[in-house]
């Protein structure tokens, strides 16, 4: 019998994707996995970068066949990986963000109360129950149990393919040139050595690069005032809405947003919350909003406007918290010009947010040297003589409403 011909995928960031077992094919058919072609990359971003409106769907079949082409690197380098190995080092990548819900990291920490890691192993395990115990390997690298650590730095670290996908293609869909990186270079300079992933040292700044687009791109595309606006204002209009449930106020629900607005826990070993979350993704978001915009709650009202038309508060960075006199005075500002206490106590709040570079202590890059010694990249790179350059940076915040 003639063995089934498996499709070829055309991708605008590196051409051809090929799809390598039958069993990688029947993962990206399921269900669970078509999802993810409702599930935005990028979250609200495209409220800031128009064509941002890549999925997570596409953003790990790159991150899949990054993979492919880590392992046929490490091959030609000596390094012994099996077949099964490498079917199971694929799927792992390919199912690292099944766990999204909508509006991937907007609503994380928000309508549930698990991290999206968190969820992609309850759906993996589910996954390997309906395949018969195939993707028991993938789980134990996705989970860090297997004997060969290098294959989990592949998947889960702090130069991993997931991120070496997601800078490209974010890049790519949002013009934003900073963020472009060679993933080909990096890939060609991986290796192995003591079971820890290796850049040899003629990679060392093509890593530096890579360091230094992804915190420009968080700066710059991530954490970018308007779409961290957004974001906020979705997880705050959440939290409106459970509110709204303990008091009993009629809401129109949609199923399944309802399973979960009246409860934020996710079961993950629940396949039943598993289940639903599935059924999960942007259009729940979006159907729901359009309906409550024309609910009689004037806040849940303008939230679910606001993020509809893009008529989102106005957020002012700082490098120190503000102080309380600094909020009043705004307060204030925005009372004299006919802002109710309502809103004033819905729209107007602070908070911080982080980013740091790299980081020393957690998975670190590890440099293969010419002399055979290996060494961490902040003992070898110039780029770390200022310890500053790499630590956590920290932006204090006022989100305020836009006053009309």
């Amino acid at each position: 019998m003639k063995a089934k011909k498996l499709p070829v995928i055309n991708d605008p960031i590196y051409g051809f994707i090929g799809i390598n077992t039958p069993l990688v094919f029947e993962l990206i058919a399921h269900p669970y996995f078509q999802r993810l072609r409702r599930i935005s990359q990028m979250g609200l971003s495209s409220l800031v970068f128009p064509s941002a409106r890549h999925s997570r769907f596409e953003h790990a079949l790159g991150a899949m066949h990054l993979m492919h082409l880590a392992v046929i690197t490490l091959r030609k380098k000596g390094v012994k990986i099996s077949t099964d190995e490498q079917e199971a080092l694929e799927i792992a990548i390919l199912l690292h963000d099944i766990g999204h819900g909508p509006f991937s990291h907007a609503m994380e920490n928000s309508l549930f109360d698990q991290k999206h890691e968190d969820v992609s192993m309850g759906f993996i395990k589910l996954l390997n129950d309906q395949f018969n115990g195939k993707l028991e390997l993938a789980m134990r690298i996705y989970q860090n149990k297997y004997e060969r650590k290098f294959m989990h730095q592949l998947v889960a670290s702090q130069l991993d393919v997931d991120r070496l996908d997601y800078l490209k293609r974010d890049s790519f869909f949002t013009g934003a040139t900073e963020g472009n990186i060679n993933t080909q270079r990096i890939i060609e300079m991986m290796h192995v050595a003591d079971d820890r992933l290796v850049i040899e040292e003629n990679g060392l700044y093509s890593v530096e690069k890579f360091l230094i687009a992804r915190r420009l791109m968080y700066w710059q595309v991530y954490l970018h005032k308007t779409g961290l606006a957004a974001e906020l204002l979705l997880h705050r209009t959440v939290q409106y809405i459970r509110k709204m449930e303990k008091l009993q106020l009629t809401l129109p629900l949609i199923s399944p947003l309802d399973y979960f607005f009246s409860d934020s826990t996710l079961d993950v070993h629940n396949p039943d919350d598993l289940h639903q979350f599935s059924l999960l993704d942007d259009t729940d978001i979006i159907t729901a909003l359009k309906q409550w915009q024309h609910h009689p709650d004037q806040v849940l009202s303008t939230f679910s406007k606001g993020l509809l038309y893009r008529n989102l508060p106005k957020i002012k960075f700082k490098t120190s918290p503000f102080t309380k006199e600094q909020i009043d005075r705004k307060k204030n500002k925005l009372r004299a010009k006919g802002v109710s206490a309502v809103f004033l106590e819905n729209f107007v709040f602070t908070n911080a947010i982080h980013c740091q570079m790299y980081d020393e202590k957690r998975s670190p890059i590890w440099i293969l040297k010419k002399s055979g010694k290996v060494n961490t990249l902040d003992k070898i790179s110039t780029l770390f003589s200022d310890k500053s350059v790499y630590k956590q940076e920290t932006k204090f915040f006022l989100c305020s409403v836009r006053a009309k």
